[in-house]
């Protein structure tokens, strides 16, 4: 409660009414403090679904145009994939016969004496005779091994085999 003097009604009241005046907001000015408030937070949102906007067709536009692009490379690199597999198993399989005839070379050249035929020979031009048909052994036959025709792993074209003849014609 406030103590109030009853010579000095009217000072204390009216200090009242002012102290009350000065507490009590403006609704006019706090109205318009909050609607600039909403404006800027509006104006920011409008801007923000903008960019959104501009994003989403942008990003379509980079998808309707590269996804096909993408999808035909993979189907190219397919492709590739499966020659680099066919060429690794022929690969595979050249190695194999390789060592398979490597080993038939080196029996070969037991069997036969690879030594003993470039002495023959050497012997043989030196123009003695006698000393040539001393080492006439009876040679086994060879039988070459059963191998693989590139041509049914790799097939050709009939351009690309022959070689073009240059077509120079010469005027007279």
């Amino acid at each position: 409660m406030l103590l109030v003097d009853a010579d000095r009604p009217e000072p204390v009241r009216g200090g009242a009414r002012e102290l009350a005046v000065f507490l009590t907001p403006e609704p006019g000015a706090e109205a318009k403090e909050v609607e600039e408030t909403i404006e800027g937070l509006l104006l920011g949102l409008e801007e923000f679904c903008s960019l959104a906007d501009m994003i989403r067709s942008d990003t379509s536009q980079i998808l309707e145009e590269n996804i096909p692009l993408l999808k035909a490379k993979v189907v190219e690199m397919r492709g590739i994939y499966a020659k680099v597999d066919q060429l690794e198993a022929f690969v595979k399989m050249v190695r194999r016969h390789v060592s398979f005839l490597e080993a038939h070379v080196l029996q070969a050249e037991r069997d036969h004496g690879a030594l003993s035929q470039a002495l023959r020979k050497w012997l043989g031009s030196s123009g003695l005779p006698a000393l040539g048909n001393r080492w006439a052994p009876v040679a086994p036959t060879f039988e070459l091994p059963a191998l693989y025709r590139t041509e049914d792993y790799f097939p050709v074209d009939v351009g690309e085999v022959m070689p073009r003849a240059p077509s120079c014609q010469r005027r007279l």
